[in-house]
């Protein structure tokens, strides 16, 4: 199948999980993961009607946007890892963050965020595993590092991400989704008065589970294998 095709199917496994779960069309948006993808794939779902991409490395990621620089109105997602010696690119460079997990990573990207453009979108990487091998801050810290962010200038906290073992039993990753989903709705009730766009944001699920993740509430998911096929 093209990749044109793929994502008529995706949106319609989103479309189909989103009224399952009785939930306002339109609700959820697809992100595609774009890594190891090359500029000419990422075209092809330009031309179907995609305009969000997500990469995990940051030099590959400007290389692709530097390509498609001819292409008005793409939303670049940064959801890797983040090193601190790399934060000034990606935020000069991103419209949105996916892996903010340290007080450090959140001040170096505020800093660094160029004060003529849009502050940067921001979710904050919960480790719903509770692994020490895994990015992501720990569900019992999430209030302290998301009041902190609310206080940076030049960034907009707009909610929180994880990405849960894809290994775990279907029952299990759903309670993993229910509890980010549940953190989220704490963070509205403790900043009940936060401006437009704010904590509206809940980012999980991909390929294999994202009916899942919209049924506990997801609003963005995060899709490439699904969309662009097995990574050579």
């Amino acid at each position: 199948m093209s990749i044109a095709d793929n994502l008529k199917k995706v949106s319609e496994r989103i479309q189909k999980a989103t009224e399952h779960a009785a939930r306002p069309v339109g609700s959820v948006r697809l992100l595609a993961v774009s890594k190891t993808r090359t500029p000419d794939e990422l075209r092809a779902a330009i031309a179907a009607g995609q305009t969000a991409f997500g990469e995990n490395y940051l030099q590959e990621g400007l290389d692709k946007i530097a390509a498609l620089s001819d292409t008005p109105n793409l939303e670049w997602h940064f959801i890797g890892p983040i090193q601190s010696n790399k934060t000034r690119a990606i935020a000069e460079h991103f419209q949105w963050v996916h892996s903010v997990d340290r007080l450090r990573v959140a001040q170096r990207l505020n800093d660094q965020r160029p004060a003529d453009i849009q502050p940067l979108s921001v979710c904050i990487q919960v480790n719903v595993d509770a692994e020490a091998t895994k990015s992501g801050v720990a569900p019992e810290q999430v209030a302290e590092l998301a009041g902190a962010l609310l206080e940076m200038p030049r960034l907009h906290l707009r909610g929180l991400m994880a990405i849960p073992d894809p290994n775990l039993a279907p029952a299990e990753l759903r309670r993993r989704f229910a509890g980010l989903a549940a953190q989220l709705e704490a963070l509205r009730e403790r900043w009940p008065s936060v401006g437009p766009n704010c904590l509206d944001t809940l980012s999980m699920g991909m390929s294999g589970d994202l009916e899942d993740a919209i049924a506990e509430g997801a609003t963005l998911v995060r899709v490439g294998t699904a969309l662009f096929g097995s990574r050579q």
